[in-house]
């Protein structure tokens, strides 16, 4: 039981020392060797703990952004299994408003940046949390739009998430910047997108 502790203690100190390095400097600044030395263990530690600098980025995220949706989307969930049929607009603002509060805080906003600019790589990441995932939104889109094939309510989701994600987490700078367009404007648009005929 000692080298789990040992092992849990290792990579939370891992996690928190990158999300600081990222912080303060970002993500192309940021070095595995430096994420070490900054939690004060071994040099391969990052690869032992989690495979490489985007591991560790992704547990990151997930570690501090899947309870900002956890207990919103486990209430969808349960309503959802009650019988409660969710509208389109239930499921924009389930994403937008936990999004437009990161957003507003320099640590929340950095997580976003962070997010978007692993997403828009292309890489695949090892999410744990369902949420992260694409199953349970295309499920959620067909109970609010039952007309919609899974295809094309994958389709409308990534394409409306990965609009979402590059306002509010800004991909292509170098560094989190406040999203320029007004959030009943993303609302409007992606509402539009996913409720279209």
């Amino acid at each position: 039981m000692a080298e789990k502790t040992t092992a849990d203690s290792t990579r939370d100190r891992l996690v928190t020392a990158a999300e600081g390095l990222l912080l303060a400097a970002g993500y192309d600044s940021v070095s595995v060797r430096a994420v070490c030395a900054a939690a004060g263990v071994n040099p391969a530690a990052v690869h032992y703990h989690f495979g490489s600098k985007d591991a560790l980025v992704a547990a990151m995220l997930e570690d501090r952004l899947a309870p900002v949706w956890r207990e919103l989307l486990d209430d969808v969930e349960r309503r959802r299994r009650a019988g409660w049929v969710p509208a389109v607009a239930d499921l924009v603002d389930a994403v937008l408003d936990p999004l437009a509060g990161l957003a507003a805080d320099p640590v929340g906003s950095l997580r976003l940046h962070l997010l978007a600019r692993l997403l828009f790589s292309g890489r695949r990441m090892p999410w744990s949390s369902p949420w992260f995932s694409l199953d349970p939104w295309v499920e959620l889109v067909r109970a609010a739009r039952p007309d919609l094939t899974a295809e094309q309510a994958a389709s409308r989701w990534t394409l409306a998430f990965q609009l979402v994600l590059h306002v509010f987490g800004t991909p292509a700078a170098p560094a989190p910047r406040s999203p320029g367009i007004p959030l009943p404007a993303v609302r409007s648009f992606v509402l539009a997108g996913l409720d279209a005929p």
